[in-house]
């Protein structure tokens, strides 16, 4: 028996070793020299490429080294005080297009008033209403638009996403309690890894098997939950009558990633949490607009490669968003007239 034991689990290593070494041959001859851990190398590479245009903030995780995204005026456009205050995820800072070509500053042609981009990339809605609160402080704006995505209620439920640690609310019956700040310093990626990313991290097979099911991005991102799954989706209400507390004008926008026109099911619960979020915002007294309408048009009429970039919209969805929008302030008549 021990002898069969020993036969099969040879058999076994042998078949994984051959397809191990079948699926580096597939990458190219470069993956059968290199041997490091890749879900290690993908965390440090994660890293280095936030690091140019994201910097440290103890209040709020991390936040652009700028300050905010340049949003261009128009030669000789006069534009109203004091400003629209954009606030979000990357969907509200524009990634993947130019300065010129997000609907922030197209937004800002259409409403000839002075329209400040303070959308970070990566933030949950918690850093997002904590955001808002900051800039407002700042910047005392005529209104507020804040803009999601449905991701941004799990990105609550995190103590980390990408690498970096960041504020999160746990709530305390119906009012949100604000945790992890100061927020510490971002760990080192090493440190970050449990005890199968450190054994089979290194594993071209295992990585090749799980970008085929869908499952690699779960694997190989630096995320650290701290809530329950769900609780991004309990503390929506309680953070926007948070915001509410600003006093603010303020119209909320759902957005949509580019899986929801891929993935009927995923489309299905997107669809149901942006829906929430926006019966959320109503009842804290802003104004509402839903974009799948506008979004799945540009889909359905000029195709996905067009509409999207990689992960984010194009220039054109961002016209139609700026136009979009641009009318539900007026008809909303945010901010008011004077």
């Amino acid at each position: 028996m021990l002898g069969r034991l020993a036969l099969v689990i040879g058999s076994v290593l042998l078949t994984l070793g051959v397809l191990e070494i079948g699926c580096r041959l597939w990458r190219g001859p470069e993956a059968i020299l290199d041997w490091s851990n890749i879900v290690l190398e993908e965390r440090r590479a994660t890293r280095a490429a936030g690091a140019g245009r994201l910097k440290y903030d103890a209040g709020l995780g991390f936040v652009p080294t700028q300050g905010y995204r340049p949003t261009p005026v128009p030669a000789g456009l006069a534009l109203a005080e004091p400003p629209i205050l954009v606030v979000g995820d990357s969907y509200a800072y524009g990634d993947e297009v130019s300065d010129e070509e997000t609907w922030v500053a197209l937004l800002q042609a259409l409403t000839h008033r002075r329209t400040v981009n303070a959308g970070v990339s990566g933030y949950g809605l918690d850093q997002i209403v904590l955001r808002a609160e900051r800039a407002a402080r700042e910047l005392k704006p005529a209104a507020i638009v804040l803009v999601f995505i449905a991701e941004d209620l799990r990105r609550s439920e995190m103590k980390r996403v990408w690498g970096a640690e960041k504020p999160y609310f746990e709530l305390n019956g119906e009012a949100p309690v604000l945790r992890n700040v100061p927020v510490p310093e971002a760990p080192d990626p090493e440190s970050t890894l449990d005890l199968w990313q450190r054994l089979f991290g290194w594993s071209v097979l295992v990585d090749t098997v799980l970008k085929h099911k869908g499952w690699q991005y779960e694997w190989a991102i630096d995320h650290e939950r701290i809530l329950p799954r769900g609780d991004g989706e309990k503390l929506a209400c309680p953070l926007l009558q948070h915001l509410s507390k600003l006093g603010l004008p303020t119209l909320v926008v759902a957005s949509y990633d580019p899986n929801v026109w891929q993935d009927a099911g995923y489309a299905e619960e997107q669809r149901r949490l942006s829906t929430m979020v926006l019966e959320c915002a109503k009842a804290a007294g802003f104004g509402t607009f839903d974009l799948l309408d506008t979004i799945g048009l540009a889909v359905s009429t000029l195709g996905f490669a067009e509409a999207y970039r990689s992960s984010h919209p194009g220039p054109l969805i961002h016209r139609l968003e700026a136009l979009q929008i641009a009318a539900a302030l007026e008809r909303l008549h945010i901010p008011p007239s004077r």
